[in-house]
């Protein structure tokens, strides 16, 4: 797959050109408007469901179509079609526009495009194609079979295998044209166990940029990764049949690498999207260049890493995806931004702008979030708390941008007493704010890792794929809320 055939698919096939495109541009600048930008898009998705051990279902969906967006200086006019050929072009366009109409706005012609020239961060690769339906069916029997064999406990395997396939084309009146291929794969893999009459649940996936081979490699233990995704699964439903009740209190709390940045992403991440700071509704408005959080933390968004969920060879208004250092040793450096919002700070775009279809709106959005590691290992981190607990896995939780509060539940937890991991715990529930928890660290890990690749977020009812990762890190004192 090449750019050309994403030139082929979204507007030779549908007798746009190049000249089109201009046009209505140019014409959509005589409306007087400040920007305005055309989005067209194709999405390919396929969905294999396993559940209960029987291969339940087997879908494909397609989609296709324009998204016009206008604006003038704070108002934003939208609209979109299903359908993609130049009327359509001319036609939403010319809605998009009269919606914000401003004769105040002086024309601006668009003299040359520029092709967005950038390396591509994820092979242009289709995986709904290159497997028959059988060897993909074989990989949720692969799932049910090592679970099941795993330990005589489990009683109900679930899964649910998803591959999407996107070319996209995005141009403005700033000139901008550019054009992207988006494969995206990932599965998610649910284990329930029982003993004497208690059942317990396990969950583990992955995913990435890639096609349904990245299920069959090797990870460094020498396990295939979708056996070494069940077996966790499993693992994390026989722990919760002997996890003990949470505590209440607060005391210190060690986070593991991995999956449980997505505490950072939600608690921290969020408040520094351009959106929220431009209106002064984030915790973290007006903060540039002030320290926010403990000086052992540097925060990164970075959508540039090779074939990882939240990467982006381009952004959602052609921009390329950028490795943006969010905080640095404590200091705010910067939000991430959309053109939009960029404009009223003053600044330019991170290259954040995302939007979940041409039928969305775009906005500043994280792709994949992490802290880089410091210099402690994750032993002595452990050896440092007398009595607390250490967190490996979250099932899920929710902020509040405006005061930064949030809450989290864990789905995998032990206790720590005497610098030792002891009991599983379940139940346990972490309370606290953004800021808190970042002026709170006081050791980071040298062992900085990335989520397996299921990360999603949702963001005013929009969806998108995202990665998150963190070292193991110490927070002095944290809230906790338990059952016991």
């Amino acid at each position: 797959m090449t750019i050309n055939s994403v030139k082929q698919n979204l507007l030779t096939s549908n007798n746009i050109h190049k000249e089109n495109i201009y046009d209505v541009l140019n014409k959509m600048s005589d409306s007087k408007i400040e920007y305005g930008d055309i989005y067209i898009q194709s999405i390919l998705q396929e969905s294999w469901l396993l559940e209960n051990g029987i291969i339940k279902t087997g879908s494909y969906h397609e989609d296709h179509g324009i998204g016009i967006r206008a604006i003038n200086g704070s108002k934003t006019g939208f609209s979109y079609s299903n359908d993609i050929n130049v009327d359509s072009l001319f036609k939403i366009s010319k809605m998009a526009c009269d919606s914000i109409y401003d004769k105040n706005y002086v024309n601006n012609k668009i003299i040359n495009f520029n092709n967005v020239i950038t390396s591509n961060k994820y092979n242009f690769i289709n995986p709904l194609r290159g497997n028959t339906s059988e060897e993909k069916i074989d990989i949720l029997n692969i799932i049910n079979n090592v679970a099941r064999k795993a330990d005589k406990r489990v009683v109900d395997v679930n899964a649910r295998i998803l591959s999407n396939y996107e070319n996209i084309f995005v141009s403005s009146t700033d000139g901008n044209l550019s054009y992207d291929i988006r494969p995206l794969i990932h599965v998610y893999i649910s284990v329930f166990v029982e003993e004497n009459g208690k059942r317990e649940q396990g969950f583990m996936g992955g995913g990435r940029r890639d096609g349904y081979k990245f299920f069959m490699e090797k990870n460094n233990l020498g396990e295939t990764n979708i056996i070494y995704w069940t077996l966790e699964a499993v693992r994390s439903a026989l722990l919760n049949l002997y996890a003990i009740p949470a505590p209440s209190g607060s005391y210190a709390v060690v986070l593991g690498s991995g999956w449980p940045g997505v505490l950072l992403h939600e608690a921290v991440g969020h408040g520094l999207e351009g959106d929220f700071n431009r209106h002064g509704t984030s915790l973290f408005s007006n903060k540039i260049g002030k320290k926010v959080a403990s000086s052992l933390c540097t925060i990164i968004d970075d959508g540039t890493i090779f074939g990882r969920r939240g990467s982006l060879t381009i952004d959602d208004e052609g921009t390329p995806s950028q490795k943006n250092i969010l905080i640095e040793n404590g200091i705010l450096k910067c939000y991430m931004q959309d053109k939009l919002n960029a404009k009223f700070m003053d600044t330019k775009s991170t290259g954040n702008c995302r939007r979940e279809s041409y039928a969305h709106l775009p906005m500043p959005r994280m792709t994949n979030t992490y802290m880089l590691p410091g210099l402690s290992n994750k032993d002595e981190i452990i050896e440092s708390v007398g009595f607390g607990l250490y967190a490996t896995n979250f099932s899920g939780g929710q902020v509040d941008i405006t005061s930064g509060q949030f809450v989290f539940s864990t789905s995998e937890a032990y206790l720590i007493k005497n610098g030792k991991i002891t009991n599983p715990i379940k139940n346990a529930t972490l309370i606290g704010s953004g800021i808190e928890v970042m002026q709170q660290i006081s050791m980071v890990g040298n062992d900085l890792s990335l989520d397996s690749g299921i990360g999603i977020c949702i963001k005013d009812g929009q969806s998108i794929p995202v990665g998150v990762g963190q070292p193991t890190i110490k927070l002095n004192n944290l809230t906790i809320g338990g059952t016991n």
